[in-house]
């Protein structure tokens, strides 16, 4: 075998611009696959990170009506039949296999009555938190404190800011230690936090906006759960926060969570907890992206076929030109299955360089693409790998023919052969 790869390289060294021109459509066909199947993984890996963010891993469970989301205001009231959520249920929820953290709140979007002196915030996020609502979600503090256990026991009335937030009420004014109200009650100011790790998702369009963004952009207010009646509701069921180990685990565990919420749910109106899941949503995106590229990897294994042929057109040149060199060894003892093994082997060895200089390629034209259109690319070792041994099999395959035809040679033909 190895005898026989060294009078391959031989024989394509000594022919150095047939050979070439014969790799040609390997080498394209090679390239355009992976640079097509780099740009399909980058741009899955975007949709996953756009939707879950920067490993956060973490899966909102909602209460739903039917197939709509079931909005708690101080208009809708409050459910039939759906409980506030207790310790007991939240640390249920936590030894689920796959669950880091969970956290309980409540949430109203898009608030009035937010104030600084004579500053108002329009559009806030007000939430009613636990104590593991930061750490599940995955932000620090900035400035000032985290909320403590006597806060929850002594039904303080503090608040703790976004950043965006506390440059819409307060511009450069330092807020620890002021004063907001909130649907005309008093909170301080203890802290002002941001997530532990920055995330930016690609903006294209306003869809895309609103779909990464949400109303992030208005600014939090978060306050302890237990004084969330004082400018809201009493009694009122709280939505989950679930933190999964891993992005993997967030589908099952979400179904699980939101399945432990319903077995305390009696609502006879359709109402019950539903887990957001981000990432089927990320995969039907991917699955629309990965359609359309499809069909662009089969247009360039086109190439790979008319490479193929190129590959048998030149080998039956090549018997042709060796062909007393064929009856010669015939003559001298050499089996066909020598022969064959020998011309097979020059094929595969073929076929094989144009795949390792068209993978080179094709990580090269990726690049060239991410950066002229800004897409984002994903090298893929397995179709490196998978590349390099297709096209070795094409060798195999389109060579078999002309490496019969010289093991089947007359030796006494072909010594006579001019």
């Amino acid at each position: 075998m190895l005898e026989n790869i060294r009078l391959s390289i031989q024989g394509i060294w000594s022919h150095k611009m047939r050979s070439f021109l014969t790799m040609l459509g390997i080498i394209i066909g090679i390239a355009s696959i992976i640079s097509i199947v780099s740009t399909i993984q980058g741009t899955n890996e975007q949709i996953k990170k756009n939707l879950i963010g920067s490993g956060n891993n973490t899966v909102d469970i909602k209460l739903y009506q039917g197939d709509m989301e079931y909005y708690l205001d101080d208009y809708s009231g409050i459910p039939k039949g759906v409980p506030v959520v207790t310790e007991k249920v939240r640390e249920e929820m936590e030894k689920v296999d796959g669950v880091a953290d969970v956290s309980l709140y409540s949430k109203r979007s898009y608030a009035d009555s937010v104030y600084y002196k004579n500053t108002s915030m329009d559009g806030a996020n007000v939430m009613g938190i636990d104590l593991h609502y930061f750490n599940t979600c995955g932000y620090i503090m900035r400035t000032g404190r985290e909320f403590i256990q006597q806060d929850y026991d002594e039904f303080r009335k503090v608040v703790i800011l976004d950043q965006t937030a506390a440059t819409s009420l307060f511009q450069e004014e330092d807020p620890l230690g002021k004063t907001i109200e909130i649907k005309g009650e008093p909170f301080t100011v203890v802290g002002v936090t941001e997530k532990s790790e920055a995330f930016e998702p690609v903006i294209n369009s306003m869809e895309d906006y609103w779909t990464y963004m949400g109303n992030q952009a208005s600014g939090f207010i978060y306050m302890p759960y237990a004084t969330w009646c004082v400018p809201y509701q009493y009694d009122e069921p709280q939505n989950v926060i679930v933190r999964a180990n891993s992005t993997d685990e967030m589908s099952a565990v979400g179904k699980k969570c939101a399945d432990i919420l319903n077995a305390y749910v009696t609502s006879q109106d359709d109402v019950k907890y539903k887990a957001a899941d981000l990432l089927e949503q990320a995969k039907e995106l991917q699955d629309l992206s990965a359609a359309t590229n499809n069909q662009l990897i089969w247009i360039a294994s086109i190439s790979l076929l008319v490479g193929g042929i190129g590959v048998m057109n030149i080998m039956l040149v090549s018997v042709t030109e060796r062909t007393s060199e064929i009856g010669l060894k015939k003559a001298i003892g050499a089996k066909k299955k020598r022969i064959l093994g020998q011309f097979l082997t020059e094929a595969a060895v073929l076929t094989s360089l144009g795949g390792i200089i068209g993978v080179i390629a094709g990580i090269g034209l990726a690049q060239a693409i991410s950066k002229m259109s800004q897409t984002p690319v994903a090298i893929s070792v397995p179709a490196i790998i998978g590349s390099v041994i297709f096209s070795m099999l094409i060798g195999i395959i389109f060579g078999l023919l002309p490496s019969i035809k010289a093991s089947n040679l007359n030796p006494i033909d072909a010594l006579r052969h001019e």
